[in-house]
C-alpha cells in the first residue's frame, strides 16, 4: 500500500509532498510514523504536486524500477489523480492538447503518471480527507499520517 498527500501554498508555489509505503496492517501507527518521507517541490500547484508526489513515491519506493510487476493500491484524497485514469483515451488523443492547441500544464507529468500505471499494477483508492476521528477508518488514520506530515512540513517552511 502506498499514502500520498501534499501541501501547498499558493503564493511561493512550494509544496511538500509526503507518501508512506506500508506492507503490512500489522504495524502501529507510531511506527509507521517515522517512516512517512517527505520532499519539497518549487514552482508547483496543489493539483501538480499530487502527482509530483505519487510519481516520487513510486519512483522512491522502486515500484518503477521492480523486476516483476507489483501490485500497489494506492491511497490519496486527490481527486485528479484518479480522474486522470479516465481522461487517459482523450489526453492521448488530443496528444495532450488544450481546444487551443497549446500543450497541457502538466502533460509531461501526465505522460510520465501514465507509464508508472502501466508498469505497476495499481489501483487508485479515493479517500476523502480530514475526516471526523470517531468517522476514520484504519486506512483513514494511517493517510492521516501523510496529510499531517505534509502539511506540518509546509508549516515548518513558511
Amino acid at each position: 500500500m502506498l499514502f500520498t498527500d501534499g501541501s501547498v501554498d499558493a503564493k511561493t508555489r512550494i509544496g511538500f509532498g509526503a507518501y508512506l509505503a506500508v506492507h503490512s496492517m500489522e504495524s502501529s501507527l507510531t511506527d509507521l510514523k517515522s517512516k512517512v518521507k517527505i520532499k519539497q517541490f518549487e514552482n508547483t500547484s496543489s493539483t501538480t504536486l499530487e502527482l509530483q508526489t505519487l510519481l516520487w513515491a513510486m519512483d522512491d519506493a522502486l515500484l518503477l524500477h521492480a523486476e516483476k510487476t507489483i501490485r500497489v493500491a494506492v491511497y490519496s484524497d486527490s481527486q485528479n489523480t484518479l480522474g486522470l485514469l479516465a481522461r487517459r483515451n482523450g489526453l492521448e488523443e488530443r496528444e495532450y492538447l488544450a481546444s487551443n492547441g497549446k500543450q497541457l500544464n502538466n502533460a509531461e507529468l501526465y505522460k510520465q503518471f501514465f507509464k508508472a500505471m502501466d508498469q505497476c499494477n495499481c489501483q487508485i483508492i479515493k479517500l476523502d480527507g480530514h475526516k471526523p476521528q470517531h468517522s476514520k477508518s484504519d486506512i483513514d488514520r494511517i493517510f492521516s499520517l501523510v496529510d499531517k506530515a505534509s502539511r506540518f512540513a509546509l508549516r515548518e517552511f513558511i
